[in-house]
């Protein structure tokens, strides 16, 4: 494991991003912007399952409505994304909006940016500069011949530069593509290129399944190289999956230690009752447990207990029957219809 890129610490809300900050979580809605209702049930789902920051569209100005009812129903930090208005940046401002996202170059004149940027440091609002591979200035796109990690860190800092004239630093980039290997050299190069917190994402990254395993290839390798300060595994999905991969890719590399962290074997040709519904169950039935504990099902009695004894506590499958053992240690024998609940019952004394 890397030493952690350590970033200018921005203020979000009542979080922070970057510096010695913890890596936060984030996830947006999906909800229609003129369904305010649906909208403020799905930010109450996703900060119940513990996501840190919830970032939301705002394509117009009856948009802006979304904030306040958002804002009463979760004490969650919330990101307007906005596009080309500037207006609709200052009127989120207004409305007590905790980090905006745009491109500062998108919006017009400098007196636009700095209209901007005078009402957000006013009120210790950070901007997210959000660059991908298809939003790339036509000069720059001409200069490199195609989306490059070159060309996407280029236009970043042009952006940050144009905030920066006003006495703006309270910014966080991020640098997305839906090609992996470009995601993960653009942000190397960002990285070394300046001090502000990187948002990581591979953006377009798919439905559930290879959402997931391209998130965790691109978030996965550049966390564990110490890059990256705020994460979303964009997902074509309910949201409330992105948190949940979100914290897996976390928990994987040691960086997430208040839930548990269930491990298990494939299963081979000496298991004799159905581990993998039982896993699955296990995990299940984990989701909403925030002890920091290591979890194992293991396919036989043989391996179980030893292959796993850095576990807190597992199960280990016989032939109609497990064990129930701790560090290792065998605790007793139990029917396999037993397992689950009995696993659940030593979890609760821990």
């Amino acid at each position: 494991m890397y030493s952690k890129r350590i970033s200018k610490k921005i203020k979000l809300g009542n979080k922070a991003i970057g510096g010695d900050s913890d890596i936060l979580v984030q996830s947006m809605l999906n909800i229609p912007s003129t369904d305010i209702q649906g909208s403020v049930e799905q930010a109450k789902r996703l900060a119940a399952a513990g996501c840190d920051v919830i970032r939301f569209a705002v394509p117009d100005e009856a948009a802006l409505s979304l904030i306040e009812p958002i804002k009463n129903a979760v004490d969650t930090p919330l990101v307007a994304d906005i596009h080309f208005d500037y207006r609709l940046a200052i009127g989120a401002a207004e409305r007590g909006i905790d980090k905006i996202r745009i491109n500062p170059g998108n919006i017009g004149s400098e007196d636009r940016v700095k209209a901007v940027a005078d009402i957000c440091n006013q009120n210790e609002i950070p901007i997210r500069i959000g660059v991908n591979s298809g939003s790339l200035e036509k000069s720059i796109l001409e200069k490199y011949g195609s989306p490059t990690p070159e060309a996407m860190v280029e236009s970043a800092m042009y952006h940050a530069s144009l905030l920066e004239k006003f006495d703006f630093d309270n910014i966080v980039i991020s640098i997305k593509s839906s090609n992996v290997k470009t995601m993960i050299e653009a942000y190397e190069l960002a990285a070394e290129s300046c001090n502000y917190p990187l948002h990581l994402g591979v953006t377009e990254a798919g439905t559930e399944r290879m959402g997931i395993i391209k998130s965790s290839i691109g978030i996965g390798s550049l966390l564990a190289r110490g890059i990256g300060d705020t994460i979303r595994v964009s997902l074509t999905d309910d949201p409330v999956k992105e948190v949940y991969a979100a914290f897996d890719i976390l928990k994987a590399l040691n960086m997430k230690n208040d839930s548990p962290y269930l491990i298990s074997c494939p299963t081979c040709g000496r298991t004799r009752i159905d581990l993998v519904g039982l896993a699955s169950k296990v995990e299940e039935r984990l989701k909403d447990c925030k002890k920091p504990i290591k979890v194992a099902v293991m396919g036989c009695i043989v391996n179980g207990p030893g292959e796993a004894k850095e576990a807190d506590i597992g199960i280990a499958g016989g032939d109609g029957c497990g064990l129930i053992f701790k560090k290792g240690e065998i605790l007793r024998k139990v029917k396999e219809e037993e397992l689950l609940d009995e696993l659940m019952k030593e979890i609760d004394k821990l």
